[in-house]
């Protein structure tokens, strides 16, 4: 059980706050690129802090303070050019790092106007893999983590966003939760269809490690033995704010003290034989959470999950909470963040924080289906695979696929109908 104070520690995001001052030193996934092919500018929250994100004429992304530095109108509804950004108001320009390059009334009646003082918060931005990262933190800018799967070829991609309106970290201890599988996935997924008899396989042992970049969980069910990959490998509770289950990522971003934003990345590897597959844009679309009746949607795992979340309260009281011996990895994880946060501030670099970008380039992470992902399996294998068997005939984890990007993958497996 922790005290009030401690449980303050672990939520408060905001500018200043030592989980927010934590959390900024580390690239953050805010979106997908493909976002911004429509409507190159998107209004965006981040840890408490209203920001505008835009990609320029010339393809370079930018992420501003959402109020002009003249007379605080909003950049959300400006424009993009070659440059940068310009406001609607007065047409004050800023590019990528905040300057603002251009007033045009100023350039026009006064030779040599200064614009020293000018500018606006802006933070840097980078793409990767169909995602965009935006950091936050001081300089020097650590190096963006290229996670091996991002390297991955032959594979459908897709991005999917939920906006859930509760704190970042009970979504994020979800990830070293192994146990809420059997009941929450499981049973429950059992009952809802009308099954009351059947029950899931019982978990039987657990083990939590540390590693590099996070924490491993190891599980053993009923059917199963230690020679499984579940035990042997394991899945990746990614530091600081990520999930990492073999064929897809999810990470917690927080928006502010009360609300996340949900990023996952998905990637399933073509069936051999329907190689070179290259994905020219990674499509992203918003799932959502509720359904008409404003009940949370359950019928898809991540939308159960975030039922869970939601179900503690805005921000969990975890003063009021019973932890058992399945919680030991939560255990681990909240220990490990007032560590880093005490590291932080005695002027050292928290875990996970790369500066080598030899290292950064591509950092492989225990994965129980890296063979396939990789190599591939035919398309007739697929059925002997229950998740590959499974995302054949529907998108499990997010409620709301579109249509169209369903017919991309159907596509790509080369099985349109």
């Amino acid at each position: 059980m922790l005290t009030a104070a401690r449980n303050e520690l672990l939520t408060r995001v905001g500018p200043g706050t030592p989980m927010g001052d934590l959390l900024r030193r580390y690239w953050q996934p805010i979106g997908g690129a493909s976002e911004l092919d429509r409507t190159p500018i998107k209004p965006i929250r981040l840890m408490g802090e209203d920001l505008v994100l835009y990609k320029d004429r010339q393809g370079t992304y930018g992420l501003v303070d959402r109020h002009c530095s003249h007379r605080r109108a909003d950049l959300a509804y400006g424009w993009v050019e070659d440059g940068g950004i310009r406001c609607g108001y007065h047409g004050w320009l800023f590019n990528e790092t905040g300057a603002c390059t251009e007033q045009p009334y100023e350039d026009t009646t006064n030779p040599k106007p200064s614009k020293a003082g000018c500018g606006v918060k802006a933070y840097p931005v980078r793409e990767c893999a169909g995602l965009l990262w935006a950091y936050m933190g001081p300089q020097p800018v650590p190096e963006l983590p290229v996670w091996e799967p991002f390297t991955w070829q032959n594979g459908f991609r897709e991005i999917v966003l939920a906006d859930v309106p509760c704190n970042w970290f009970q979504c994020q201890e979800n990830s070293i939760d192994p146990v809420h599988f059997e009941w929450m996935h499981d049973n429950w997924s059992l009952r809802m269809k009308g099954d009351g008899e059947s029950s899931a396989p019982k978990h039987l042992k657990l083990k939590f490690e540390e590693f590099d970049h996070g924490f491993v969980y190891k599980r053993v069910r009923e059917g199963q033995s230690e020679q499984d990959r579940y035990w042997t490998v394991g899945r990746v509770c990614l530091w600081p704010n990520g999930f990492y289950l073999g064929r897809h990522f999810e990470w917690r971003v927080p928006v502010d003290d009360e609300n996340t934003l949900s990023v996952a990345w998905f990637f399933v590897r073509v069936p051999k034989g329907r190689e070179p597959y290259v994905q020219d844009r990674v499509p992203t679309w918003v799932s959502p959470i509720k359904g008409d009746d404003g009940r949370w949607i359950t019928s898809h795992v991540v939308n159960q999950d975030i039922v869970a979340w939601v179900g503690q309260g805005t921000i969990a009281d975890r003063t009021r909470e019973n932890l058992r011996s399945s919680d030991t990895g939560i255990t681990m994880m909240r220990n490990r963040f007032f560590e880093e946060i005490e590291a932080m501030q005695a002027g050292r670099d928290p875990k996970g924080v790369i500066r080598n970008p030899n290292v950064a380039r591509c950092i492989d992470l225990p994965d129980m289906a890296r063979e396939l992902n990789v190599h591939g399996i035919p398309l007739a294998e697929f059925q002997n695979d229950p998740l590959l068997r499974q995302r054949l005939k529907e998108f499990r984890h997010h409620y709301g696929q579109p249509p169209e990007v369903r017919r991309a993958f159907e596509d790509a497996m080369g099985i349109s109908s």
